[in-house]
């Protein structure tokens, strides 16, 4: 559990300091905690690439890390997955991600770039 909690921390200091690059060298992590972190994580960096780089994680087979992506690209105003993000809305088997990308598409499609 220590080294998944300072992976974790580690992955929070590099959205912190924009660093994309580094961060989607754990997009694909085997532990779902990470790969959420990973989402959140890219929240902090508003750039196009950023938003393209959520693209896989809003179609995660973990439910936790398609929610953590779907607010992250509201977070970043992400046009660019707008569609991602509706479907998740109205289409996930979950009922927590459709409750939190319901949110997020709102929050997206209100957003004027």
């Amino acid at each position: 559990m220590g080294r998944s909690d300072a992976l974790r921390d580690k992955i929070q200091k590099l959205g912190t300091k924009q660093k994309l690059g580094a961060l989607v060298k754990f997009a694909d992590n085997p532990d779902d905690d990470v790969r959420m972190a990973v989402a959140i994580a890219m929240g902090l960096i508003p750039t196009y690439d950023s938003g393209m780089a959520l693209i896989p994680l809003l179609r995660d087979a973990s439910p936790q890390v398609r929610a953590a992506a779907a607010t992250s690209a509201s977070d970043i105003h992400a046009k660019h997955c707008e569609e991602y993000v509706k479907k998740l809305a109205f289409a996930d088997p979950d009922p927590n991600v459709r409750q939190v990308a319901k949110m997020a598409f709102d929050k997206l499609k209100d957003t004027v770039v």
